[in-house]
């Protein structure tokens, strides 16, 4: 039997015997910050191994009584509760909160080798079907709790990003852009949607997710598409207009590739200060517990980041196969590093005036928590200061924890946007909950 026959067949035995976690580093030291975060990590050697470490919290959902741990002079409440699998959040001119509960299309995975993903989702709480629905939430009175919450858009299909231009309401399927007459006010959309262009999509669609931002001038739509594998092991040809983020010209109703080589590109931003677009990416997994951190960077069009043939740069990963020395050679490196396996996903830059001005412009990242490391890592909110200049300025401050104790997740941050008010608004998927961060002006 081959080396990856065996790697599934193990697998599957970690998916029913998966064994309790060490304690998660919930307050990393300097120097582990230094390796694992920052513009400069340091790269461990890869640690390929006949069975890869699988640790997965089982996602057990808060108790009513409980809450995430917020930071020295922040609270945080629950803004709403009762959803089905929220991802992602998305904040409308009036305030309006909209939040999209979706989960993977039924037909993503084929094999053993997905029959074992399944399992593995599962048990971290996202194997269900999809509500395939967003919901508005609306807190008139801005006190921390909606007074309306309604569909807003009902029938879609795995449905993610979303976006308003004027009049018109765009939402990203799972296999396309969709256009929905909008009026400001209206609690529910019952117009037909027009389609703007089709997406990667079809049985295998691995990161099935897609986010998407309007560009500055109105004119282009932003989308993150990630891979359909971990290293190409399908073939490069299941891997057209992935791995990527995508531009659509919204009159022509065409796409391209924008940027590339970004193996699972999320959470996706404008740097107010430098006008840059970044984008919070999710890197390889099964070359070890620290390696390849997972990283946020700032894309310009054309640039290339490595995947699937290199990892941070000009690291080559050795399995690809066939190898591409051309490719690798016009590999950039990202600009900072999240830490490995963090599966660092929701990516905001706060443009308020709730916070404390050194939050201005920084990014607020939602860390949805691995699965394949031990000690976890991730299960958290971070803040990276950015500088006037709009790059980053500091090590990643954790503004809200405590998703996960030893093997159980309580629950799992995903979006994170700030709301109209500025307060910062968490999308967890395994709570079912939406949660809000404040000032604490009781410290």
């Amino acid at each position: 039997m081959s080396f990856k026959g065996l790697k599934i067949l193990a697998l599957g035995a970690l998916a029913l015997t998966s064994a309790p976690a060490l304690a998660q580093i919930e307050n990393p030291s300097e120097d582990f910050l230094k390796t694992q975060y920052g513009p400069n990590p340091t790269l461990q050697e890869p640690d390929e191994s006949l069975i890869p470490t699988v640790n997965i919290a089982d996602a057990v959902g808060w108790n009513g009584q409980d809450k995430p741990i917020a930071a020295p002079g922040f609270k945080v409440e629950e803004f709403a509760g009762g959803f089905d699998h929220p991802r992602w959040a998305y904040v409308l001119p009036n305030g309006d909160v909209l939040v999209a509960e979706t989960n993977r299309p039924p037909k993503e995975r084929q094999g053993i080798k997905g029959f074992i993903v399944k399992m593995f989702m599962k048990k971290a709480g996202a194997g269900g079907s999809s509500a395939d629905r967003i919901t508005l939430l609306r807190d008139s009175d801005g006190d921390g709790k909606p007074e309306v919450r309604t569909p807003f858009l009902e029938h879609l299909y795995s449905p993610f990003g979303m976006a308003l231009i004027g009049n018109d309401f765009y939402v990203a399927n799972t296999d396309s852009v969709l256009r929905f007459p909008y009026e400001e006010g209206m609690t529910q959309i019952t117009g037909k949607p027009e389609i703007i262009v089709r997406l990667p999509a079809g049985k295998l669609n691995s990161h099935w997710t897609k986010s998407m931002v309007v560009g500055p001038v109105g004119k282009y739509l932003y989308l993150g598409v990630g891979s359909n594998s971990n290293i190409a092991e399908h073939g490069m040809e299941v891997e057209e207009m992935r791995a990527a983020v995508l531009r659509v010209d919204i009159a022509n109703k065409t796409k391209g590739v924008f940027a590339s080589g970004l193996r699972n590109p999320v959470g996706i931003d404008w740097q107010p200060e430098s006008g840059e677009l970044w984008t919070a990416v999710n890197e390889r997994d099964e070359l070890g517990n620290d390696l390849v951190p997972d990283y946020m960077t700032s894309i310009s069009e054309g640039e290339f980041f490595g995947w699937p043939y290199s990892y941070y740069g000009q690291n080559v990963d050795t399995r690809v196969e066939p190898q591409n020395p051309d490719m690798v050679a016009k590999a950039k490196a990202p600009d900072y590093a999240l830490g490995a396996h963090t599966a660092s996903l929701g990516l905001t830059f706060y443009d308020k005036d709730l916070f404390p001005a050194r939050y201005k412009g920084g990014a607020f990242i939602g860390q949805h928590g691995s699965w394949n490391r031990d000690p976890p890592s991730g299960y958290k909110v971070v803040f990276v200061p950015f500088d006037e200049a709009g790059e980053p300025s500091g090590y990643p401050e954790t503004i809200l924890s405590g998703f996960r104790k030893n093997d159980k997740a309580f629950g799992r941050p995903v979006g994170v946007i700030p709301d109209k008010s500025g307060a910062l608004l968490v999308v967890d998927d395994v709570g079912n909950n939406i949660w809000r961060v404040t000032p604490d002006e009781a410290q």
